[in-house]
């Protein structure tokens, strides 16, 4: 592999003006050609970058998440591995396609969204993780200009994850602001990463008398990859397992009985 040539004092003076070094920047005439500078700079594009994802990382709001490495592929009863691996590439937020996770409780749709969330974070892009019910309730709380702001936090980051939807019923007024979400990011085509128990055929049940909900879900859909995930929850087999395992445990601590 050839070797990378050197920087030349011109572009490292431009990667400077970036770092707005001025302080270094006043006196480039005499120091630009010192072999320090160029150590200089790139110490501190690292720390930048450092401090930059940590200040993504914070935004996101992801919380603890297993990695997607931990996923026991064999448990769902249907899932399409390839489809999933393929979401990591993060095309799908170059195009504007929105990704909804359909499937039961405790197959795994949380642990895949939250995991791109993350990678959405280490590509260097804005990102915000949330559930259903915090945004549907942050936003009720606004009104007028307020909520115009505060819709910005959902709006503006390159990906939003919204996770559990379908599990709770929200009035009419909730609708509206999720349409305002969809709509919003519709219009500047930025990606949505949904999840949800319930196809769209029982949204009606979540969203109940909604005039707004065959919009929503025809912006929502319109630029979609559907990824259906079907099994028993993994977590209540894991607790099954689990309390096997105990019941196994004080049986061997179990002392014999005494004899008469």
């Amino acid at each position: 592999m050839p070797r990378k040539r050197p920087p030349t004092p011109e572009e490292l003076r431009e990667r400077a003006m970036q770092l707005r070094l001025h302080g270094l920047l006043s006196d480039w005439a005499n120091v630009g050609g010192e072999p320090w500078v160029k150590q200089l700079i790139e110490l501190e594009e690292v720390e930048r970058a450092r401090r930059s994802q940590e200040y993504r990382m914070r935004n996101a709001k992801i919380g603890n998440f297993k990695s997607r490495g931990e996923f026991d592929w064999k448990h769902p009863s249907k899932i399409d591995r390839l489809q999933i691996d393929e979401l990591f590439t993060l095309d799908f937020v170059d195009e504007g396609q929105n990704v909804i996770f359909l499937g039961p409780n405790g197959v795994g749709k949380t642990l895949f969204a939250r995991n791109l969330a993350y990678a959405s974070v280490t590509r260097g892009w804005a990102t915000r993780y949330v559930s259903a019910s915090d945004m549907l309730n942050d936003l009720s709380s606004y009104n007028g200009s307020m909520l115009h702001n505060r819709l910005k936090r959902y709006v503006s980051p390159r990906l939003l994850v919204i996770d559990e939807l379908g599990y709770l019923s929200y009035d009419n007024h909730h609708a509206d602001l999720l349409y305002e979400v969809v709509s919003r990011r519709y219009e500047q085509n930025a990606s949505i990463v949904l999840t949800t128990n319930r196809p769209f055929a029982q949204w009606n049940q979540v969203f109940e008398g909604s005039a707004c909900l065959t919009t929503l879900i025809d912006r929502l859909c319109h630029r979609v990859e559907i990824v259906k995930i079907d099994g028993d929850s993994y977590r209540q087999s894991e607790g099954q397992a689990s309390a096997r395992t105990k019941r196994a445990s004080r049986k061997k601590k179990k002392p014999p009985a005494k004899r008469k």
